[in-house]
């Protein structure tokens, strides 16, 4: 492929999650086989305002896709929604040669790829983050590891909570998005499923539920709550006052965004990151990679922004019937 783009840059911004170093290595690979050198950007869009750059080879990205993380760490930066922030970014591009960039992470990440476009640097955006919460991609990278790292964790948790018969209420991430928790309450067979897009009456959703178990002869009951649901301790106590189950709070935090990344999540990295390559090679600019209906595909960053992604009803409705 014959291109003029001689250097691109390569950052990971935002939350981390699984995949991103395999979608790292991927394009960094994909650089060399076209005669690009890739550019490593550390923490972001902070490294790149103060020029914290160095060349990658493929030698650097050696046995990458199976490790969490990311080796060019990440960060957020205030200084980058700034005029001035991101002038000096495009002055970092000017001086170290970087003639594209390939911006890893979730919608804070795009915003800021779409400034560097304005500004006259080719830019791509590649859908990072557990909460699969991207309305362009069906898919983000991540969420299938952080969904398995869950129901690993909830598993466990619910072998003693039987063993004692109690309640338990699992806060798992997702910010303002419910997908994490549908994916994982169905897959763990949860009680109930709080999540922010669905209004729940914890009486009727929840304590009725809990009551009927218990009359059917089930010992542990489990309710999984969407982090912007929270309030997992009134939930819990709320329970408990009407049942007289012990119920605990367990929540699982950041230990989802950690791991090896799943099969899934490594090909889907390595597809994105390649094809945020091919993009960049072929001159192409303000653009996000995305998973849309079984292909990859590029839609430029400002309609991306547009998109929302519903929590899917169906999903949701499956998971309340099967759980009596």
């Amino acid at each position: 492929m014959e291109t003029k783009v001689r250097r691109i840059g390569i950052l990971t911004s935002g939350g981390d999650a699984p995949g991103m170093n395999a979608a790292i290595r991927a394009a960094v690979r994909n650089c060399i086989h076209h005669g690009i050198t890739p550019i490593g950007i550390r923490r972001g869009y902070n490294g790149l305002i103060q020029g914290d750059t160095f060349e990658m080879d493929a030698r650097s990205v050696n046995n990458l896709s199976n490790r969490g993380g990311t080796i060019l760490y990440t960060a957020r930066c205030k200084e980058f929604t700034t005029p001035e922030g991101v002038q000096q970014a495009v002055r970092t591009c000017r001086y170290a040669g970087i003639d594209g960039i390939i911006a890893i992470g979730g919608d804070g990440t795009f915003r800021g790829a779409g400034k560097l476009s304005e500004a006259g640097i080719n830019t791509v955006g590649v859908p990072a983050t557990i909460d699969n919460d991207i309305g362009c991609s069906h898919y983000t990278i991540g969420f299938d590891t952080a969904a398995n790292t869950a129901i690993e964790c909830i598993d466990k948790l619910s072998d003693t909570m039987q063993s004692h018969e109690r309640a338990s209420v699992v806060e798992v991430m997702g910010r303002h998005a419910g997908h994490l928790a549908v994916y994982v309450g169905l897959a763990v067979g949860a009680t109930a499923i709080l999540v922010p897009e669905f209004p729940v009456n914890l009486e009727r959703d929840v304590i009725e539920k809990v009551r009927e178990g218990r009359y059917r002869g089930k010992h542990h009951f489990l309710i999984i709550v969407a982090e912007g649901v929270g309030k997992c301790d009134e939930i819990a106590q709320q329970i408990e006052a009407a049942t007289g189950i012990d119920a605990r709070v367990s929540i699982l935090g950041h230990i989802q965004r950690g791991g090896s990344p799943t099969a899934r999540d490594r090909t889907m990295a390595a597809r994105m990151g390649h094809t945020a390559v091919e993009e960049l090679a072929k001159g192409h600019t303000d653009l996000v990679v995305c998973y849309r209906d079984s292909h990859i595909v590029t839609i430029p960053i400002a309609e991306a922004l547009r998109m929302t992604k519903p929590l899917d009803p169906y999903m949701y409705k499956v998971a309340y019937d099967v759980s009596i």
